[in-house]
């Protein structure tokens, strides 16, 4: 005898068969294998613990000083003879090939490097006469002087060095990278960003984490005050209140989380969580009074005002506290008019703070576990961008087709300059890479096959890379 269901509707009929849609999700996502959302299905504790690389790690950790907006390559790592010779001439039209800038003409005048360049180190570094405290530390450091990228503008170009993506929507290495791989701490985020200046082009989308479950979402600090936002209890509100509220609410969220099995309730349930822990780890972690007085001068750190400087010295204090990856961004290098200007006070900024960290980690046995990452997401053009109408002079416009990179650590292999581009400085013409080999290799010093570090999302794998990168293995130590 047939039956009809005809008046059963599908939600009822997910309600009363005994499994659900959360049920059903669960299982699904379960069946998928591999990391995915069954590591962060309960808390952050279990998301988060330390997991297995695909094979031995040298690094454990990431230091990414991002210089956002892009530095000058051509007047900091890779000066180019041909262009003092040229400057104030067009640039040769078979140097151009008939490429489109955003603000300057195809035929816009040769303009040579700004400052001086010496050689230092055993290994004979080119660099810049305003960075003389990188110069201290080149023995240390590799130097990647012809990366190339796909975008030539900032927000698509800082986005896509982040997520492997020119747009918002995939996660970034951050979130790779403790999705990966966990945490060593359960008292701090395992992702942690921080900015020195004014607006970040590509926003919170360089540290999002995209289709993973939003747990693996880099965790904003600020550079003064409270380093989260409403992380200090109000006035009134004794911790025997707080520890009842947050008790009831973690109650209803776990019993929530057993009948839908939504992973977003073990994220909020994680941000609960953390909130607890941060406050009383936070303000130990900022509290930079108890550093040695000769540590806070080699960075040239105030502990009472926010720099770069106070950022640099953080983020080593987060990895000796097991963070896994931070980012900090240094804003301003977006240098469309005067850039001997613009590079001498960005560099005033970070140079002496960046060379510390890698010096300071050194000292501390901490460097060969640390990867130290130093680099914008273009560089600047040979010729000169001068437009009276916008007030711009002697700058240079964006570049994508060859800038410098400089790592440290990590498994890289110190002292090392890899790479050439040609004698306007205009292309690579030798060991040239591109920005998905730069995730691979930092991955890969993670101890991640970038190839396998996948998540199924919308019917496919995704990863990082895409379907592109190689290692840089002239890199690697």
């Amino acid at each position: 005898m047939s039956q009809s269901f005809s008046h059963v509707a599908r939600r009822h009929f997910l309600r009363d068969c005994g499994y659900g849609v959360g049920k059903i999700a669960l299982a699904s996502l379960l069946a998928n294998g591999g990391r995915n959302f069954a590591d962060a299905a309960d808390t952050k504790s279990d998301a988060f613990a330390p997991k297995k690389s695909h094979f031995p790690a040298k690094a454990k950790a990431v230091i990414h000083l991002f210089m956002a907006g892009a530095p000058s390559q051509l007047d900091l790592f890779d000066p180019k003879p041909e262009l003092t010779r040229l400057e104030g001439k067009p640039i040769p039209p078979e140097i151009i090939k008939g490429q489109r800038y955003a603000f300057i003409r195809p035929d816009a005048a040769v303009l040579g490097p700004r400052f001086k360049f010496a050689k230092h180190g055993k290994c004979g570094a080119e660099l810049s006469e305003v960075l003389p405290h990188l110069a201290k530390v080149v023995d240390d450091v590799t130097f990647l002087k012809a990366v190339h990228t796909d975008q030539f503008n900032h927000a698509p170009a800082q986005i896509f060095f982040n997520t492997g993506f020119g747009q918002p929507g995939r996660p970034s290495i951050g979130s790779w990278v403790t999705y990966g791989l966990g945490c060593e701490t359960k008292d701090l985020p395992a992702f942690v960003v921080m900015s020195t200046g004014a607006g970040i082009s590509g926003g919170s989308a360089n540290w999002s984490s995209g289709f993973l479950p939003t747990v693996y979402t880099g965790v904003r600090f600020r550079n003064q005050g409270d380093p989260i936002l409403n992380v200090s209890s109000p006035p009134g509100f004794d911790a025997t209140t707080e520890k009842d509220t947050l008790d009831l609410v973690m109650e209803m969220n776990k019993t929530r989380l057993g009948v839908v099995g939504d992973p977003e309730i073990a994220t909020r349930t994680a941000a609960y969580e953390m909130a607890g822990r941060l406050q009383t780890a936070a303000p130990e972690l900022t509290d930079l009074n108890k550093e040695p007085k000769e540590t806070l001068e080699l960075y040239g750190a105030d502990p009472a005002k926010p720099s770069f400087a106070r950022a640099c010295l953080l983020a080593r204090r987060m990895v000796q506290r097991g963070v896994r990856f931070v980012n900090i961004y240094h804003e301003g290098w977006d240098a469309h008019s005067d850039v001997a200007g613009n590079s001498k006070n960005n560099c005033g900024a970070t140079d002496k703070a960046s060379a510390a960290l890698v010096s300071d980690l050194k000292r501390l046995g901490m460097l060969d576990e640390t990867l130290v990452i130093w680099g914008g997401e273009f560089g600047r053009t040979p010729m000169v961008e001068s437009n009276p109408l916008l007030g711009r002079s002697l700058g240079r416009d964006h570049h994508p087709q060859a800038y410098t990179i400089w790592m440290a650590g990590g498994g890289t292999k110190p002292g090392v300059s890899l790479g050439k581009t040609d004698d306007m400085g205009f292309h690579p013409v030798e060991g040239g890479v591109h920005i998905h080999d730069v995730q691979a290799t930092i991955l890969h010093c993670l101890g991640l096959d970038h190839e396998k570090l996948t998540y199924r999302h919308a019917g496919r794998d995704f990863r990082l890379t895409d379907v592109f990168g190689k290692v840089i293995k002239e890199a690697l130590a």
